[in-house]
């Protein structure tokens, strides 16, 4: 693949703004300046560097983000930051047929949740993720305004009517944690779910933070508002 071709493919700006970065000599592959556009290389597993910034490529992007309080999961926020603001630009410029471009978010988190948030420009892993069919669990740590006991523990469990499905929502698995907190885990996502959910239940939300995603855990070491890859073995824990 041409190098020009390669940037492009990563987000790095049109075809002709890529061609530019390689000819002005902004471009390193294997520690070496590039200044040929149509120079061609493998690309699987090429790391180059763009104006000094390392960049390894990836055919699909599949990142994880730490979410932090008081940001949207939108590319149009209302009133708070948006989550795309915490990503370099080549995730956000990574070229789709769509007229939407860059990674997206698999789901939403409300602006006050914090957690793990995926994001993607793989159309097929975002339905496969958010799916109901497929049952993929997410693990919501939750605290709550008025002590937990063991009769909402239960209803959470047995079922909740909300007020625009008939049918009930239960939670995969349900445990207190402490008297006012407890793990949630629920295998669909619907509208401020958690939050009306335990409104059914006579309590009320007061902080809540996605731990899980399928068998992959938020990192210990990622920072509130930092990202990172997914690995291959992060992709496999993700699979439901």
């Amino acid at each position: 693949m041409q190098l020009q071709e390669i940037l492009y493919s990563q987000g790095f700006g049109t075809r002709r703004v890529c061609a530019g970065l390689v000819q002005q000599g902004r471009v390193s592959v294997a520690d070496e300046v590039c200044t040929d556009a149509s120079a061609e290389f493998e690309a699987l597993g090429l790391c180059f560097s763009v104006q000094g910034v390392p960049w390894a490529y990836h055919e699909k992007a599949y990142v994880l983000l730490h979410k932090p309080a008081g940001t949207e999961c939108s590319q149009k926020p209302s009133t708070w930051p948006s989550i795309y603001t915490l990503l370099p630009a080549p995730l956000r410029q990574r070229p789709q047929k769509g007229p939407i471009q860059g990674v997206q978010a698999v789901g939403r988190l409300d602006q006050d949740t914090t957690g793990m948030l995926l994001l993607t420009d793989d159309g097929k892993f975002i339905h496969r993720m958010s799916s109901p069919r497929h049952h993929v669990p997410k693990v919501y740590e939750v605290g709550t305004k008025h002590p937990v006991d063991a009769k909402q523990v239960d209803k959470l469990l047995a079922g909740v009517v909300l007020d625009d499905d008939p049918k009930p929502v239960l939670a995969a698995a349900c445990e207190a944690t402490d008297e006012h907190s407890l793990r949630l885990t629920l295998t669909e996502g619907k509208y401020h779910q958690v939050k009306r959910m335990l409104a059914a239940v006579g309590n009320r939300v007061e902080t809540l933070h996605r731990s899980r995603i399928g068998a992959l855990a938020l990192p210990t070491d990622l920072a509130p508002g930092q990202w990172r890859w997914l690995t291959p073995a992060d992709l496999a824990a993700l699979q439901p």
